[in-house]
């Protein structure tokens, strides 16, 4: 929340708390992903690059395709006007989001061979770009993890440089993870996007 918001929250409570308490109710019968469809258009109609970069990975997290995305802001041309839409797709350009890509966007999930299992050193995380996208790879004795190297608060691609021992830390926000459980440790509350993965004839497979 914004320092503004939550000076408005300090000064008049009352009046706020009634606000967003109207937020809340006027979205009763709305299921969640169609929600935030909506809240990412209206981000985009106030040109709010923050709040459109937030609630595009809310959308994203609740189960909102790319496609899904964009034919939203499409079918709200007439309200946004084509400068807006393109403003928005320049952000999208920016974030590079790879579900986003043109070549990605009607892409069913599949399993990506990421590396040899004897190339995965032990409690050491390691950092790897396959097939577009970058991941943190960390293995213990009992569990191996995949993540996603993209921050989830607003989709920012962290960086291997950003990783000192098992503390990875988004240089955006500062949003920080233990690379070891994927928990976020500082600042936020959403953990790093963990992947399926499976071992297959000596090679590490994750899916996505």
């Amino acid at each position: 929340m914004s320092n503004a918001l939550n000076y408005l929250l300090e000064a008049r409570p009352e009046a706020m708390t009634a606000y967003f308490s109207f937020l809340k109710k006027s979205e009763t019968h709305l299921d969640i992903r169609t929600r935030d469809l909506i809240s990412v258009i209206t981000k985009v109609a106030v040109q709010t690059e923050g709040g459109f970069r937030q609630y595009l990975t809310r959308a994203l997290r609740n189960g909102a395709m790319p496609n899904e995305v964009l034919d939203a802001l499409l079918m709200a041309f007439p309200v946004l006007g084509l400068a807006k839409i393109v403003w928005a797709a320049e952000i999208l350009l920016d974030m590079d989001i790879p579900e986003f890509r043109p070549e990605n966007l009607d892409a069913e999930q599949t399993w990506h061979d990421v590396t040899a299992e004897s190339e995965i050193p032990m409690e050491e995380p390691r950092w790897l770009e396959r097939d577009g996208r970058h991941l943190f790879v960390y293995r213990t004795a009992e569990d191996l993890r995949v993540y996603d190297s993209r921050c989830p608060h607003q989709v920012t691609d962290i960086p291997h440089l950003a990783l000192e021992g098992e503390h990875l830390t988004c240089p955006k926000h500062q949003w920080a993870f233990d690379i070891k459980t994927g928990a976020c440790v500082e600042k936020g509350s959403r953990p790093l996007r963990r992947f399926d993965h499976k071992i297959e004839d000596g090679r590490l497979l994750a899916y996505w």
